[in-house]
């Protein structure tokens, strides 16, 4: 079965229930093992992942976005939808908003999240000129207003390693510099997914203010809730978007050629 169309879920999207014949797959690869929910949505055959395991026992920093990515590419996997929580940056953004990224500032540190380490002699850099798929984005945005679902167009992912909550000196920071969403994840995942020439959209729940904005103290367990309250419409979103996007790609993400670890 080639399935060429993959959901990552993140905190708080552990399963896709909507899938039927769903199956469990191990896939090995050069950079680890990863743990796959294959099965069918209507006629379509989708690929699950959930990116912080299923009992939510692996911390961002600790992801393994290399062996996650490369498990998707050697599946034959083309398109990802992938779910984020994130925190807002500005006060306009409630927590509940739905936010289809368009941009992202990376300040993970140390993390590796490329496929291009030189090993094999060559220098490779990667145009981010628009880091997500417009043909995913747009399906997105108009699976959602055709349900007439409020959601925000545009937004820019700030990425940190975590697991720590950031300061609200970080947080200003952040406002200043453009960002309108904070979380733990995305950037390694879409530069990767790029890298191997994978259509990628994400869209981001938020699930609260962030730190200095909150007049509260973070806890996970805001978040958790959050997500509990919406999950079931982010599944449904995204299953409907893969099943309904058009039979050819007409973006640029999957023109690269030289993917180190070939198709």
């Amino acid at each position: 079965m080639k399935i060429e169309k993959a959901i990552i879920g993140g905190t708080g999207f552990y399963d896709p229930h909507l899938l039927k014949s769903k199956q469990d797959l191990t896939m090995e690869t050069k950079y680890g093992t990863v743990f796959l929910l294959t099965g069918w949505y209507k006629e379509t055959p989708i690929a699950f992942l959930t990116r912080h395991g299923r009992d939510h026992h692996i911390p961002p920093h600790r992801i393994n976005h290399r062996a996650n990515i490369a498990a998707l590419k050697e599946l034959g996997v083309t398109r990802v939808l992938a779910a984020t929580a994130v925190g807002s940056l500005r006060k306009e953004l409630a927590a509940g908003s739905l936010v289809v990224i368009d941009q992202f500032i990376d300040f993970t540190k140390g993390q590796n999240h490329t496929f291009y380490d030189g090993e094999d002699g060559r220098v490779v850099h990667t145009d981010f000129t628009e880091p997500y798929c417009p043909q995913l984005r747009n399906s997105l945005a108009s699976l959602m207003e055709k349900r007439e679902i409020t959601f925000i167009s545009k937004g820019t992912y700030i990425t940190t390693d975590g697991p720590r909550y950031e300061t609200p000196a970080e947080i200003r920071a952040f406002a200043l510099l453009g960002g309108d969403v904070v979380g733990m994840t995305n950037a390694p995942e879409a530069v990767l997914a790029r890298e191997a020439g994978l259509c990628y959209a994400n869209l981001s729940l938020v699930t609260n203010y962030a730190a200095g904005i909150s007049p509260y103290p973070l806890t996970h367990q805001e978040v958790v809730e959050m997500m509990g309250e919406k999950v079931d419409l982010i599944r449904a979103i995204f299953l409907e978007t893969l099943l309904t996007l058009p039979g050819e790609r007409d973006c640029l993400c999957g023109v690269k050629e030289d993917y180190p670890l070939g198709q």
